[in-house]
């Protein structure tokens, strides 16, 4: 595919951009170099090998959810700066002018 500067004002159009001339050279490289590397590994023979999505066999690798610290309330309100009954004090914030 031959990179023109038609494509290269349409892309920067597609992409909201002032492209400016120099721009547009520099680009016209760039995107040729992607599509040359492109076009290389077109060339591998990727038969029976599997298809990822990244180079790692991972998959959904999360930790458990389990309560590890339980409800330790007096803990947590021990560090409150305010408090009332078994909840923190906090100033009122609906209605007020400010």
């Amino acid at each position: 595919m031959k990179i023109t500067d038609e494509l290269v004002d349409y892309l920067g159009q597609l992409s909201r951009l002032d492209i400016s001339e120099e721009e547009k050279a520099g680009l016209k490289s760039d995107l040729t170099d992607i599509l040359d590397y492109m076009d290389q590994l077109s060339e591998l023979d990727t038969k029976g090998k599997p298809e990822m999505s990244h180079p790692f066999g991972n998959t959904n690798c999360f930790r458990e959810d389990a309560v590890t610290n339980g409800d330790d309330r007096g803990a947590v309100l021990s560090n409150a700066p305010a408090k009332k009954g078994d909840y923190f004090k906090v100033h009122k914030t609906v209605g007020e002018e400010v």
